[in-house]
């Protein structure tokens, strides 16, 4: 499996950004997440979506601003970012995983057997 994202950028303080994970392989029974790393901060949990998209967790201060999907038949999951604010500034990384899928488990970059390479967000105020 591997795990492609996309879509970073530049964005102003209020602004959208949809970030992308393309994956190769078959990717459709794994659960994905999205972790950001900002600089000199450890790595820390956005939010994951279950394979068949019944369910997803998300970081409680990004609840309401930030969306998972899931596209199967494209093995592509989105992150849809509203309201960007400059603390958002981060690398952002894809990543997937199969097996039990609890937000205890999702929430633990640990978990993960792929990655991908990460996009950079920067907001700016």
């Amino acid at each position: 499996v591997q795990l492609q994202a996309s879509g970073g950028g530049l964005v102003q303080a209020g602004g959208s950004l949809r970030l992308s994970c393309a994956a190769s392989g078959h990717t459709s029974r794994y659960a994905m997440g999205w972790f950001r790393q900002a600089p000199g901060k450890e790595r820390e949990f956005v939010g994951s979506i279950s394979w068949n998209s019944g369910s997803t967790y998300y970081q409680d201060s990004l609840k309401g601003r930030f969306t998972i999907s899931r596209d199967n038949a494209a093995n592509t999951v989105y992150l849809q970012m509203n309201s960007l604010k400059p603390e958002d500034t981060a690398v952002y990384y894809c990543a997937a995983r199969s097996g039990l899928y609890t937000y205890t488990v999702m929430s633990n970059f640990k978990n993960y057997a792929y990655w991908g390479q990460g996009t950079l967000v920067t907001v700016s105020s």
